[in-house]
């Protein structure tokens, strides 16, 4: 038995590496930007942080709501792919073709026609709010190629190519930072290897970041939207763009309650962010930029859920009972060890991480509080990453929306109003909350796993032996 077990174990291993590496570097990548813009936009002042940051939890809540899109159509393709059904795998990439170009539409009518007053609603200060409304119009301007980037990224990691949409992320990225190395500030002297020179420079400072952005979507969507349409195992080509209810009726039942769950999430996060923006400027500057530090220390786990969703998406498809459990038993030690290891490194450099963003000693000081307090809930939340992606994998979206549901609107938003409104409490206090929602996660879960509530292949061989 231990013979036939650790040659499968190190099989799955690879496999689960191979999968994760090149999301987990793509991540990497789009945090390294994040961190490079918001130490730019940073540079220029709290306000412009500010303005910058005011309107990210709704940033947040557009792109899960499109991603949750993608959910399902990888749980289907990745099924597809595991019964050997190319077939239906390739019908399902049209259908996400559809949906892309729908869904897209759709949000660009809808965020270029609120941009004005979503700062109103987010109760940016006054000073900054036409700045934040700009800066927000600009970025959803290529709001459909933004769309064709994350669903067709999903489609390609469903069918196991990670690979391709981690290329397209690097180039996205350098584009990104080029342009605002040249778009946010004015022409400048500058000093490389002994050597000066006047660096030009178009000095637009946030619209100049909102642009540059937006030109690094638009140049992402198109690429790999070129490499779809040329895929040579998940091309669209040949099939109809006209809808397929045969396809988009499971895909719709595993996106609706992920859609829900991330709408109900995010709004949670917009809620969450706008009772932080009430607190101040410094409370909002620190949030941002703990934020933005903070997603660097998820990349791990973050990685490795979309591997665990596409390989029990594959084990369920070929009715695999027993690789779902080996699965589950490799990812589950591999995770929590990874963040572990990241909670530790986040705790260790979290003032020298904020003192990169800010130069104010309040907000380092306050950012540098919060990120230590939620490094040591990582290796909790790093179980139910995975757990989730799983689930997610074989179509059970269902319980992960109820949890995720219950811990933001129960705990975290519930949490933060009595804290912020009843007992004059401040970041420190919001962000307490968010780590009990954390944790709640990890308790719902861990319950979930222990009951074979996961895995629909344990659920139906434990009901056979019962009759």
């Amino acid at each position: 038995m231990n013979k036939r077990t650790i040659p499968i174990n190190k099989a799955m291993i690879v496999t689960i590496l191979a999968l994760a590496w090149p999301t987990m570097l793509e991540q990497l990548m789009q945090t390294a930007v994040q961190y490079i813009d918001t130490a730019m936009v940073g540079s220029l002042g709290t306000q412009a942080t500010a303005a910058v940051g005011a309107t990210t939890t709704v940033n947040w809540l557009i792109g899960s709501s499109v991603s949750a899109l993608g959910v399902g159509f990888l749980s289907f393709i990745a099924q597809a792919y595991g019964a050997k059904n190319r077939e239906a795998a390739s019908r399902a990439v049209m259908q996400a073709v559809l949906v892309t170009v729908l869904t897209g539409g759709f949000f660009t009518a809808l965020t270029l026609g609120l941009s004005g007053v979503i700062p109103v609603w987010m109760q940016v200060e006054e000073s900054i709010r036409s700045l934040a409304g700009r800066y927000f119009f600009i970025l959803y301007l290529p709001m459909l190629p933004r769309t064709a980037s994350i669903i067709f990224g999903t489609v390609l990691r469903a069918a196991g190519d990670t690979k391709t949409p981690m290329k397209i992320g690097v180039l996205v990225n350098l584009v990104n930072v080029v342009l605002n190395f040249l778009l946010i500030y004015p022409t400048r002297p500058m000093t490389l290897l002994s050597l000066t020179f006047t660096m030009p420079g178009a000095g637009m400072g946030v619209i100049g970041a909102a642009i540059a952005s937006a030109i690094a979507f638009t140049v992402g969507g198109i690429c790999i939207t070129a490499v779809l349409w040329r895929h040579p195992m998940v091309s669209p080509r040949g099939q109809k763009f006209r809808p397929d209810w045969g396809i988009l009726k499971p895909c719709l039942k595993t996106a609706l309650p992920n859609m829900l769950q991330r709408f109900g999430t995010s709004l949670g996060y917009v809620a969450f962010a706008s009772m932080i923006n009430s607190l101040g400027e410094v409370a909002t500057a620190a949030h941002t930029i703990a934020n933005t530090v903070e997603s660097a220390f998820y990349i791990p786990g973050y990685g490795m859920q979309t591997a665990a969703a596409t390989l029990a998406g594959n084990a369920y498809g070929a009715r695999d009972r027993q690789r779902m459990k080996d699965l589950a038993a490799m990812f589950i030690p591999i995770e929590i060890g990874l963040m572990i290891l990241s909670g530790g490194a986040l705790f260790a450099a979290a003032p020298t991480l904020m003192g990169i963003f800010s130069k104010s000693p309040e907000v380092i000081a306050l950012g540098t509080t919060v990120l230590r307090m939620v490094a040591l809930s990582e290796p909790f939340y790093g179980f139910s990453i995975i757990l989730e992606g799983m689930m997610l994998g074989v179509g059970n979206t269902r319980e992960p929306f109820v949890y995720n549901i219950a811990g933001m609107w129960g705990v975290r938003i519930v949490g933060t109003f009595l804290c912020v409104t009843y007992f004059s409490g401040g970041l420190v206090d919001a962000w307490g909350c968010m780590i009990a929602h954390n944790l709640l996660l990890f308790v719902l879960f861990m319950i979930c796993y222990l009951r074979g509530r996961w895995n629909p292949l344990e659920k139906a061989a434990r009901k056979e032996m019962r009759t």
